[in-house]
């Protein structure tokens, strides 16, 4: 094994904004999915055609994301602290902590019909502890920058068994920072160890085409019973879904980046921080109304419903932010920059 920091081959490089905004569009899509078609299946207290699509994306869905997300911190890994934990720690906690305000904002009248303004005031503090909601994964990755960093000297081989034992040990204890550190830091290392082969697998499914296509639907298949039967979950299994999946994902980011198609799945990509933040509102709002209304009674319908105004909603909110007073809930202010502000490269770590 070894590090990853000079081998991205120029045609990966010059392809990221494409391949990899396309695999980070569908991962988003599917976090929205899951929270959509999970949360109209709960209130309705039945399942529909959508549950299947979710249960199928479960292996891969959250690996995949945090592997994207360790692709590129080999060219900034290096940098003085002050720099990274500003980039790597500060921009994430700065979006948690609104977003976790806003949220409670909207819950809070829920929350206190059950447990009391008190009770609001203690879950409200203990979500800087433990992440509230679906902030968890914004509040999860400067732990895992932090980490990789903080291990520099410790020989990768090491870490990465660690991390690999960690997610087969299928930790549980309650507690999300330390339950998900142990599933997912294995992935977000690995995209940080091995971005190499990783821009090679996306390389070599835009030169052979129809042999990734074959690769997808042996995986698919695979995938797909392994979930079914219920063995996804197994130790050693997990790990090599998740690890699979991710793969998949890049290679039908880069076939649909080769030709072109589905151009809206890499906008929703380039954007997945603003769709990550915001899509609760659009989505609860969406659910809400719709279930009150009874326009849609088909229950796969109504989360497909629910999925597409939540990713469009998030948008939608963020368009009408843009420029205004309300910038700062998608851009981070001056005043919360610790280390000088840089023009943004074109190559970026992914977020």
């Amino acid at each position: 094994m070894t590090r990853n920091g000079t081998a991205i081959s120029a045609t990966a490089a010059s392809d990221r904004l494409d391949w990899v905004d396309y695999a980070k569009g569908i991962c988003i899509v599917m976090v929205v999915m899951m929270h959509s078609v999970l949360g109209v299946e709960a209130a309705v207290g039945q399942t529909g055609f959508m549950h299947h699509v979710v249960e199928f994306a479960r292996p891969f869905r959250m690996p995949d994301f945090f592997l994207i997300s360790g692709l590129f911190l080999s060219r900034v890994i290096n940098r003085d602290w002050l720099t990274y934990l500003d980039r790597k720690v500060v921009h994430f906690a700065y979006f948690y902590v609104l977003w976790v305000t806003i949220q409670f904002g909207f819950k809070a009248p829920a929350f206190a019909a059950e447990m009391g303004w008190a009770g609001v005031a203690k879950l409200y503090l203990l979500s800087f502890i433990d992440p509230f909601g679906t902030l968890w994964f914004i509040y999860l990755l400067p732990v895992f920058f932090v980490v990789t960093k903080l291990t520099l000297r410790v020989p990768p081989l090491v870490i990465w068994l660690a991390g690999a034992a960690l997610e087969m040990a299928h930790v549980s204890t309650g507690w999300v920072v330390i339950d998900e550190f142990a599933m997912r830091f294995i992935y977000f290392y690995s995209g940080y160890l091995f971005a190499t082969h990783v821009f090679r697998l996306s390389d070599q499914a835009r030169a052979y085409p129809g042999f990734a296509v074959a690769g997808l639907a042996l995986w698919a298949l695979v995938n797909g019973a392994l979930t079914h039967f219920g063995h996804a979950d197994l130790p050693v299994v997990s790990l090599a879904l998740g690890m699979a999946g991710a793969c998949a994902i890049i290679t039908i980011g880069t076939l649909l980046a080769r030709q072109h198609w589905l151009d809206f799945i890499r906008y929703f990509g380039e954007h997945s921080i603003v769709i990550y933040l915001a899509f609760f509102l659009p989505m609860a709002t969406s659910r809400t109304l719709l279930m009150k209304t009874g326009v849609i009674h088909d229950i796969g319908t109504l989360s497909a419903v629910v999925t597409f105004i939540g990713v469009t909603g998030a948008v939608a909110i963020w368009w009408v932010c843009r420029g205004t007073r309300l910038n700062f809930l998608f851009e981070r202010p001056d005043a919360f920059w610790i280390a000088p502000r840089k023009p943004a490269a074109r190559l970026q770590p992914a977020e």
